[in-house]
């Protein structure tokens, strides 16, 4: 995928914080540095949608739409 050149305002504190993630070579640079904590906070919030989507679930709904079909007697199966 490619990249695109954007430019962002910083506090001068987050942009130490960041150069001295560079100057320790934790990143190569500061595009680097910024890209991988977006990266992150992405995924964690794509996580927390799948959590609050699941939590919208009815569970005994849930447990109908699994059981139909089944060939074994259902009650045999453990209680959720």
């Amino acid at each position: 995928m490619g990249k695109a050149r954007i430019a962002i305002t910083l506090d001068e504190d987050l942009v130490s914080r960041i150069d001295r993630l560079v100057r320790d070579r934790t990143y190569p640079n500061r595009s680097q540095a910024i890209e991988h904590a977006l990266q992150e906070k992405l995924q964690r919030l794509d996580r927390g949608r799948l959590a609050r989507e699941s939590a919208k679930l009815d569970p005994k709904c849930e447990r109908a739409i699994a059981e139909e079909g089944l060939s074994e007697d259902v009650s045999e199966w453990p209680e959720y």
